[in-house]
């Protein structure tokens, strides 16, 4: 049947159900659908697009013997029904196709037809990696398309960054980008010949990498870290991190609920890579998770798994986690443990980081770096000492010059887990002064305050600031021939701090605050509005 026979066949039922109701204007016309057909209609899609490229225009590139297979092997993974059950799988492979343009056209027309949120995509590329310096002077990454020249990298390759920002395009929040590639100078990378002269005369690690940044529910796998090479492999027939990449559909479901995801397969595809390579390939990972991991790559999730303990932070690179005293794995990366209380221990170089009970149940993902912080000390007590003073000369010479005080600050960060903080503070003063040259009293002030601070934190510094209010009680009694007595002054002020405090053997802090309060007090009679000012500095215990 035709298009628009069947139109006409759709408005001539639409039009009998409306006869029907003589009395009603219009009406619902009620259809049967199977259950089936419903869930299949709202079912996320699963899309992949499979990238070898093994010859270039440039002879200067070596040709790569198994590019076109990874991508084909792998397709074979994801379009088995038993497997990866993928509804869409592209191999690109042949020279036209895979230019720059190519690629590049290529991923504009999945985001075409990957248009719900909730669709799993994965772009897949196995190819030449190189280093070139762009037009601004910096050094990028580059993959090396069909039409690209290797002294002439940058004007004629893909840079890393295009085709991250193109990737960062698609429409879905469930997507894979897996880069079987390098860019060291080796195996599966060119560099031109400046460029490499250039690397030749710094010691390795001196550019930091341009890590791709991991937008929500987004992942970027490589096959070799910053200034290492991926190799290929004549035993495995493949590259060596596809290979194992391939094989952990099969067989990496970790913690057993049906399923692999996409760190479950990079995990075990990260560690086989690492011991076939003897530690000279370290596949590594950007990785931003929001809940359980959401990018099914096979199988399906049956069950609840049994939890899992993981961390892809820089933080913890080079971590040892234990659980119950057994090693489980070093970081980054995860393991799957037995539900229940566990004891986790995280240590580096025999110094423990952390030591303690955790308790996990069943398909719970607890991310090792949020756990440390929320074990880490998030209330401080700190002695202060500093100045408290009227902000205008008039006070200050019929009031009360500016004094020391001394007191105590407490301070709760990360309130509901927001970058917030609740700081109490209480402080202090007495002595004796004189007003005019002839007028002596005697003082006692002292403020309590409340305030909420938004905290920045960069390593061990601090930075906080907020709106605060504070209470105010001043005191002063005279004994003069011509006056004896008592004068109270209690008032509310409300204004802001600002402040700073660096952090040193966890425990301990050194701190320094400023505010600016406006409040209202009575003087002589005559209500006013006098501002205030207060500075202090102290060191503090961390809780």
């Amino acid at each position: 049947m035709s298009a628009r026979s069947l139109c006409s066949a759709v408005f001539a039922l639409l039009a009998a159900g409306c006869a029907t109701g003589a009395l009603e204007k219009g009406g619902l016309v009620k259809l049967k659908v199977e259950q089936g057909a419903l869930d299949d209609a709202y079912r996320p899609r699963r899309f992949a697009l499979l990238v070898g490229i093994s010859q270039t225009a440039d002879e200067g590139f070596r040709t790569l013997r198994y590019a076109e297979k990874d991508a084909s092997d792998l397709s074979v993974a994801l379009r088995d029904p038993a497997v990866g059950h993928f509804d869409d799988v592209q191999v690109v492979t042949s020279r036209d196709a895979t230019t720059r343009a190519g690629l590049l056209d290529a991923v504009a027309q999945l985001a075409r037809k990957a248009t719900r949120p909730d669709d799993v995509v994965v772009v897949y590329v196995s190819a030449h990696g190189t280093l070139a310096r762009d037009e601004r002077g910096v050094l990028r990454r580059y993959l090396v398309t069909s039409d690209a020249i290797v002294e002439r990298a940058s004007q004629t390759a893909l840079s890393m960054d295009a085709l991250e920002a193109s990737f960062k395009q698609l429409p879905s929040r469930r997507r894979l980008l897996v880069l079987a590639t390098c860019h060291s100078g080796g195996g599966k990378s060119l560099l031109p010949r400046e460029v490499e002269a250039e690397l030749a005369t710094l010691k390795a690690g001196f550019y930091a990498p341009p890590l791709e940044e991991a937008s929500r529910a987004s992942v970027v796998l490589s096959a070799s870290d910053w200034g290492e090479t991926a190799r290929e492999d004549e035993q495995l027939e493949n590259d060596i991190y596809t290979h194992f990449f391939v094989e952990a559909l099969a067989s990496g479901d970790r913690n057993g609920d049906g399923a692999v995801t996409a760190t479950e397969a990079h995990d075990w595809a990260r560690r086989r890579t690492y011991t076939f390579t003897k530690g000279r390939q370290r596949p590594s990972a950007e990785i931003l998770e929001v809940g359980a991991d959401p990018i099914v790559l096979s199988g399906a999730v049956r069950r609840f798994g049994n939890p899992e303990l993981f961390s892809y932070s820089q933080r913890l690179d080079g971590f040892e986690l234990k659980v119950d005293g057994e090693v489980k794995t070093e970081l980054p990366g995860g393991a799957a443990v037995a539900p229940g209380t566990r004891r986790v221990e995280l240590t580096k170089g025999g110094v423990p980081l952390f030591d303690g009970p955790v308790v996990v149940a069943e398909g719970e993902r607890i991310e090792l770096d949020a756990l440390l912080r929320r074990t880490e000390p998030r209330r401080s007590v700190t002695l202060t000492g500093g100045a408290f003073g009227f902000a205008d000369e008039a006070s200050r010479a019929g009031l009360l010059p500016a004094v020391a005080t001394a007191g105590l600050t407490f301070r709760w960060e990360r309130l509901f887990d927001a970058p917030l903080a609740l700081q109490l503070g209480l402080a202090g003063s007495f002595g004796t002064h004189t007003l005019l040259e002839n007028a002596p009293f005697r003082y006692q002030l002292v403020t309590g305050s409340v305030g909420i601070d938004y905290l920045w934190q960069r390593g061990s510094l601090q930075l906080f600031g907020g709106p605060e209010v504070a209470g105010l009680w001043l005191a002063r009694s005279f004994a003069l021939e011509s006056y004896v007595g008592a004068q109270n002054v209690i008032t509310v002020m409300p204004g802001v701090s600002v402040g700073l405090a660096y952090i040193f053997y966890e425990h301990f802090e050194l701190s320094a605050r400023a505010r600016a309060l406006l409040g209202l007090m009575s003087v002589d009679g005559e209500s006013r509005a006098i501002g205030f000012f207060s500075a202090f500095a102290g060191a503090g215990y961390r809780f």
